[in-house]
């Protein structure tokens, strides 16, 4: 074991503060990203998929019809899996599903519960999810980011203040913590047709996090 004499002791070792400075910047949604699926069932693949394919297709045309361009218009999955039912506490199989979704860019906002209900009247059957986006999140960020220096700067000068010690208005050490930043995400089935899908609008949140160092 070593000891040291700490009456011989020359180095300084300097003080510091550290703080974790934070920023948020509320924004509207630029665009809306929506999954729209068509399951369909049969006795066997073929007569699934084709039914399908006919549905779906019903169901692109009608979203091509209010305006959406043929690019924001997407596959996102194919899939035919068995289908089975349980019967007497039997797993019974009746035969084949096949679900095809698309996922749809509407750059309009105030045109998502149009789009919804127009794919839902031409026989989508599912809408797993609603995903709100922000066009231009790095403009956005960098407000986020200059909000969360000064909140670390103001934080260690209170520190500073209350315990009535010098402090450098300049950092030694600015660390970036990046966060996933979560988009507004909604999750629904399907809706009535008969009814209008009312879809509001909610601001997004884009955070900043830093770790400043001060002397």
């Amino acid at each position: 074991m070593y000891y040291t004499n700490v009456g011989q002791q020359t180095s300084h070792v300097p003080r510091v503060i550290v703080v974790t400075g934070t920023g948020k910047v509320m924004a509207k949604a630029g665009y809306v990203q929506l999954q729209v699926e068509v399951s369909t069932q049969g006795k066997n693949v073929q007569d699934a998929q084709q039914e399908n394919a006919m549905i779906m297709n019903r169901v692109i045309q009608s979203i091509l019809a209010l305006h959406i361009p043929k690019e924001h218009i997407q596959t996102a999955s194919y899939n035919i899996a068995p289908h089975s039912e349980f019967e007497n506490s039997k797993q019974v199989f009746k035969g084949y599903e096949v679900t095809n979704a698309i996922t749809v860019k509407v750059t309009d906002t105030n045109q998502v519960g149009a789009v919804i209900d127009t794919a839902v009247q031409n026989g989508a059957n599912r809408i797993p999810s609603i995903h709100f986006n922000i066009e231009n999140t790095d403009a956005y960020y960098q407000q986020a980011l200059s909000l969360a220096l000064k909140n670390a700067q103001m934080k260690a000068k209170t520190i500073a203040e209350t315990m009535h010690l010098p402090i450098q208005p300049q950092p030694i050490e600015i660390i970036e913590e990046h966060e996933i930043e979560p988009a507004l995400y909604r999750s629904m089935t399907t809706v009535d047709s008969t009814i209008s899908t009312p879809i509001e609008q909610s601001l997004l949140t884009i955070n900043a996090t830093v770790r400043v160092k001060f002397q």
